[in-house]
């Protein structure tokens, strides 16, 4: 049986994209039975879901904006995540760039299958605006760190990290750059591992 994975995504979907790249040239289907079945957005318009669907990948919408309130959405995404594994029990629910606060709920639905990757080296600058935060710090190294998430924001076992030096030049912008190329790196060997061993 496969070992089902359903990326979310709010936008370029990037990371998504490495992870998608690095289970076709790794094969992970012959290697451990791991697919990306599906990628699912909260907005219609979302690039990344071109990507998906060019590659032949179920690519769904649950739009936020149609809902009262964040658990009538977590609902209904969770409906649509379960929906695609024959099971209704993903093996993992990878968060790529999904810009949604879920609710306890939610997690609770996928502990120990739910996973991000966040612009920091974590415990440091949790939440928004980490390259400028980490620039305005005086850090002379920044990073990515991929970690199971937990109800806690940013929070969760650490799976893998990924350090770049901050130069004295750098913007946010520059920064996050070259932190994104490390995050195409370690989020796929994360994911990988967690379904490969």
């Amino acid at each position: 049986m496969s070992k089902n994975i359903v990326i979310l995504i709010s936008g370029g979907g990037s990371n998504m994209a490495a992870i998608v790249n690095a289970a076709h040239q790794q094969r992970w289907h012959e290697v451990c039975g791991a697919r990306v079945a599906a990628v699912i957005s909260n907005k219609p318009d979302a690039k990344g879901l071109d990507f998906a669907r060019s590659r032949r990948i179920a690519a769904d919408v649950v739009d936020h904006k149609g809902f009262s309130s964040r658990e009538a959405f977590d609902a209904a995404l969770m409906q649509c995540i379960d929906g695609h594994d024959p099971a209704g029990h993903p093996a993992l629910v990878v968060l790529a760039g999904f810009m949604r606060i879920l609710t306890p709920g939610f997690v609770q639905h996928y502990a120990g299958r739910l996973v991000n990757i966040h612009p920091s080296l974590l415990p440091a600058f949790t939440g928004l605006n980490t390259h400028q935060r980490a620039i305005d710090a005086g850090c002379k190294f920044a990073g990515a760190t991929v970690h199971r998430v937990t109800s806690e924001l940013d929070d969760g076992d650490i799976l893998e990290q990924a350090v770049v030096p901050v130069l004295p030049d750098d913007t946010a912008e520059s920064l996050a750059a070259r932190v994104l190329t490390q995050e195409h790196l370690i989020y796929p060997r994360a994911v990988r591992r967690l379904l490969c061993v």
